[in-house]
């Protein structure tokens, strides 16, 4: 919605029209890395098993 070539209007008076934070527009979303996908995996695997665990047990569980 937002035109960053708009003859008149620039960036910001674009995104305030639409209430959209300047930052929201610029933003690009990275991809998550193996590792931190592995471990969300790994995370959630034994959350279902032992949904009691609170960080330190979950910490020892995964090292």
């Amino acid at each position: 919605m937002v035109d960053g070539q708009h003859a008149t209007l620039s960036i910001r008076r674009q995104c305030e029209l639409l209430g959209l934070n300047r930052a929201s527009f610029y933003y690009q979303a990275t991809s998550e890395s193996a590792l931190s996908q592995r471990l969300i995996r790994l995370i959630d695997e034994q959350f279902q098993c032992t949904p009691f665990y609170g960080w330190p047990k979950m910490t020892a569980h995964l090292r």
